[in-house]
């Protein structure tokens, strides 16, 4: 199985010196539901930069004594990332810092590029040393190539946007500049704000914006690159509108923050919709409906309202644990479920319960969230998903990456019903999926398996983090 992430950005630049890591500090842990691997600050500090990355969650990595450290600055980028199935090192853990001819630069990135590979083989080849497997070296190279032969940052950016391929959303800071980019399909989010002491902010989402003060002014636009100077804000659309935007459907079920707002839809009313239309599609006479925490609850909301039925909070989640849908292992996977969910008796026992999730993977968390309520005593339970079923990998970001591990591959409806243990089964129509942002721009591969882009066929980024013995020959 390859490396597939699914990370959050900020960075932010202000009019004069401040404590920029704490505001990054902050950024990061509203977008703390988007990376709970590892995570990283870099700070300008007049054209030096300070830096600290490790594993672990926002809280765990930054100590008070860590941020004091950090100097005052006017530019500070930061990141949080998830990684999957390898590469769980700190060499992996960003931003990414490259010294060069031409200055410095820290990037932080957001999504998966279907051209790594091939990407990295040509710099491999013309000299260049790789310390890790994401492909966010691979486009901190290819800027850093491009911007010996261009007369400032933005025009290698540009430049580097031409040999891309796949989905990428990018903070970066130089010397001098911040700039904030979005690949042209705009498969992940990015935005902008500005606070009230008139520093910019860029961030994955803009639940992050609010979390530091900062009003929220636009999405960045697909394709366009925004160059963030001491004199203001300058947009640049080279490389808009030559794609058909295509952002990630599942942003919106479960990837983003239910206060954030992407690409001018919100992610709350989203998830309301997605249980609206599960009440329409699979109607059921039950007690009581509940949503699986934390990206279930608005779609069950909206279940109860559409169908009359009682809305309760029936499971309990520990704030305290990662996300189950993309913990690497097994194992790993079970245990956290143990821990990370309880059920509250009184609302369950002796009631015909729907229960509203936001996916099945592999049907392992679904089976043991089951069992809790069962043991809690619900008389029935009728189980409904916001998600049509996943029945492709995904290739830009999102840790659905092999076919043998998907269950809706292998098995019936029905028969996932019988094998995670509940008495009813019913995923989102997959032709009623563009009514939870009224449009048709979005990615819904995984679904679907129409792909905007050409599928890569290599995928071992961790070919160097693999024994001899496991290599492919």
């Amino acid at each position: 199985m390859a490396i597939h992430e699914e990370c959050g950005v900020f960075g932010v630049m202000g009019t004069e010196k401040e404590n920029v890591a704490g505001i990054v500090y902050y950024g990061l842990y509203a977008l703390q539901h988007r990376g709970q691997e590892s995570c990283g600050i870099v700070v300008n500090d007049d054209g030096v930069f300070s830096s600290y990355k490790d594993m672990g969650l926002v809280s765990e990595v930054f100590s008070e004594d860590t941020l004091t450290h950090f100097p005052m600055g006017n530019m500070a980028v930061g990141h949080v990332r998830y990684g999957t199935t390898g590469g769980n090192t700190r060499n992996n853990c960003q931003p990414i810092e490259v010294n060069h001819q031409k200055g410095k630069m820290a990037l932080a990135h957001n999504g998966n590029l279907t051209n790594a590979l091939e990407l990295r083989d040509k710099l491999e080849l013309s000299g260049a040393i790789f310390h890790t497997t994401s492909d966010t070296e691979t486009i901190a190279y290819t800027i850093t190539r491009e911007r010996l032969m261009t007369p400032s940052i933005e025009e290698a950016v540009s430049n580097t946007m031409n040999l891309l391929e796949g989905a990428y959303s990018l903070v970066l800071i130089s010397s001098t500049k911040m700039i904030a980019a979005r690949d042209p399909y705009g498969f992940r989010p990015l935005c902008y704000g500005k606070t009230a002491d008139g520093a910019y902010v860029a961030a994955s989402e803009s639940c992050a914006l609010s979390a530091v003060g900062a009003e929220f002014i636009r999405d960045v636009l697909p394709g366009e690159i925004l160059v963030f100077t001491k004199n203001g804000v300058e947009s640049r659309r080279e490389h808009c509108e030559k794609q058909r935007q295509r952002t990630c459907i599942f942003e919106y079920i479960y990837f983003a923050r239910p206060d954030s707002v992407i690409d001018g839809i919100s992610v709350h009313e989203s998830r309301m919709k997605a249980g609206e239309l599960l009440a329409e599609s699979y109607p059921q006479r039950a007690d009581i409906v509940i949503g699986v925490p934390d990206s279930g609850l608005d779609a069950a909301l909206g279940y109860a309202e559409k169908s009359g039925i009682p809305y309760g909070i029936g499971l309990i989640k520990n704030k305290y644990i990662g996300r189950t849908f993309i913990s690497p292992g097994q194992n790993e996977r079970l245990d956290k479920v143990r821990i990370k969910l309880s059920p509250i008796k009184k609302e369950i026992d002796g009631k015909r319960v729907v229960l509203i999730d936001d996916s099945i993977v592999r049907g392992t968390t679904s089976k043991r969230i089951v069992k809790l309520l069962r043991d809690a005593g619900a008389k029935e339970i009728h189980m409904r998903i916001s998600a049509p079923p996943f029945l492709f990998p995904c290739y830009y970001g999102t840790d659905i990456d092999s076919e043998e591990n998907l269950i809706a591959c292998h098995h019936s409806v029905d028969e996932i019903a019988w094998m995670i243990g509940v008495d009813s089964l019913g995923y989102l129509p997959i032709e009623k999926l563009n009514k939870l942002v009224d449009k048709d721009d979005y990615c819904a591969a995984c679904f679907q398996g129409q792909y905007p882009t050409k599928i890569p066929a290599d995928l071992r980024k961790d070919r160097f983090e693999r024994k001899l013995s496991e290599r492919a020959t």
